[in-house]
């Protein structure tokens, strides 16, 4: 029962999509007013982009396997808050939280339960 890091992981994973789009317009602007015709914050966009992606897929994975899950949760929330800094920061907050409580948090076990 991951629920909670599931929850979190896919909203902070769209809430991701979002910033990075808006950082994809921000360096398409960029782009268009610089004398060179590129803009790094474009490809830094993407890179926000593959993070959310990979967000998404953690926030999936952690039903089934929580550390594993949680590792890819925290990899991306750092990936992101790197990539794009500030755009991406309310996604790496709920990104980050369904990480650690996915790698911290145990399961309850079934083996104390008296039948």
């Amino acid at each position: 029962m991951r629920t909670t890091e599931f929850v979190l992981g896919l909203i902070g994973g769209i809430i991701g999509f979002g910033a990075a789009i808006l950082a994809l317009m921000v360096g398409g602007i960029d782009a268009a007013f610089s004398e060179s015709g590129t803009s790094e914050v474009t490809g830094l966009g993407w890179a926000a982009f593959l993070f959310s992606a990979l967000a998404i897929v953690g926030s999936v994975v952690v039903k089934s396997k929580a550390k594993i899950g949680g590792i890819l949760l925290l990899i991306s929330a750092v990936g992101g808050l790197i990539s794009i800094s500030m755009f991406y920061l309310v996604s790496a907050v709920l990104i980050g939280i369904a990480g650690l409580m996915g790698v911290i948090k145990k399961d309850k076990s079934t083996d104390n339960v008296a039948a």
